[in-house]
């Protein structure tokens, strides 16, 4: 079983990490799941709480229809 990469590190998810946060959502800016990234329960729920609030402040967009066609 793969351990989760915030526990492996021993970080929090934070809203400023922008590179590090794009590393959980696909290349449409949709979050992934736990069964894709490999999180815990305890620290996807706080990543999903950071990538929201990120979008909110501008930092990450909503969706990215690049390459769609």
């Amino acid at each position: 079983m793969n351990k989760c990469f915030f526990c492996q590190y021993q970080v929090l998810p934070s809203f400023k990490d922008i590179e590090n946060l794009q590393r959980f959502i696909s290349p449409r800016k949709k979050l992934l799941g736990r069964d894709k990234t490999g999180t815990c329960a305890k620290h996807q729920r706080q990543l999903t709480k950071q990538i929201k609030y990120a979008r909110y402040l501008g930092l990450l967009p909503y969706v990215s229809y690049q390459g769609s066609r």
